[in-house]
C-alpha cells in the first residue's frame, strides 16, 4: 500500500518526513490553504514523487509550478474540468482528481475523467476542499464502478488505524492504491508529527 503524506510546509520538517520514505508528497498551491507552499522545496529522494495539490488554479500556473519544482503529480481538488485534465496529459505528470463524499456518492460524475487522469482521490466532503479532518463513509466505495487506482483520503490518523486496515481487508478497496494523510498527523497546520508518522507507516507495512 502505497502513502501520500499531504500539506507539506517547512523545509526542515520535509526533509524529516522524508526519511521515512513515503511515496509521494503533496505540496498545496492554494493560496487560502493554512498549509499553502511558497518555498522552496530541499532535495528529497527520487523515489519520492512530489505532488502539487491545486484548486480551480488557472492551466498555465499548474504548468509553470510543475517545471519550477518539477513536480511528478498534480491533484486537483476543485471542479476541474476533463477537459483541463486532457490538457496536462502531455506533462508527463500523473494526474490525480479529487472527488468529494460524505455519505452517498454519484459514481456517474467519474465517466467523463476515466481517460484523462491516472488516479482518482476520496476525500471527505467538508466546508474546505481537503484537510477537514473526519472521515467520509468508505462503504459507499462498495459501488465504485471503475478499475482505475484510487487514493483513500479524509481524516485518516493512528486513530483510524483498525478502520483502515478493516477497510483494506474488504472487497471496496480492491483498487484502493493510496492512503493519503494530512491533517492528524499535525503538531500544527504543515508541521507532522514524525513518531506519528512513522508508527502509522510501521503497522500499514506490517499488516498489509
Amino acid at each position: 500500500m502505497k502513502l501520500k503524506v499531504c500539506g507539506m510546509k517547512y523545509q526542515d520538517n520535509i526533509n524529516q518526513v522524508a526519511a521515512l520514505q513515503p511515496n509521494y508528497l503533496g505540496f498545496i498551491f492554494y493560496e487560502k490553504s493554512s498549509r499553502y507552499f511558497n518555498d522552496n522545496i530541499p532535495k528529497i529522494s527520487n523515489s519520492i514523487k512530489k505532488i502539487g495539490v491545486f484548486v480551480d488554479a488557472d492551466l498555465n500556473e499548474v504548468i509553470e509550478k510543475i517545471n519550477k519544482y518539477n513536480l511528478q503529480a498534480v491533484q486537483l481538488h476543485g471542479n476541474e474540468s476533463p477537459e483541463f485534465c486532457k490538457s496536462l496529459q502531455s506533462k508527463d505528470v500523473e494526474i490525480i482528481k479529487v472527488f468529494s463524499i460524505k455519505d452517498e456518492f454519484n459514481f456517474a460524475v467519474l465517466k467523463p475523467y476515466e481517460t484523462v487522469c491516472d488516479y482518482y482521490l476520496f476525500d471527505t466532503k467538508g466546508k474546505l476542499p481537503g484537510g477537514n479532518g473526519y472521515t467520509f463513509n468508505w462503504s459507499v466505495l462498495n459501488n465504485y464502478p471503475s478499475t482505475k487506482p484510487f487514493f483513500l483520503s479524509g481524516g485518516i490518523g493512528l486513530e483510524e488505524m483498525e478502520s483502515v486496515l478493516s477497510f483494506l481487508r474488504k472487497q471496496e478497496s480492491r483498487y484502493c492504491y493510496a492512503i493519503d494523510v494530512n491533517s492528524k498527523f499535525e503538531i500544527e497546520p504543515g508541521l507532522k508529527n514524525i513518531k506519528k508518522l512513522d508508527n502509522f507507516m510501521n503497522q500499514i507495512n506490517a499488516k498489509h
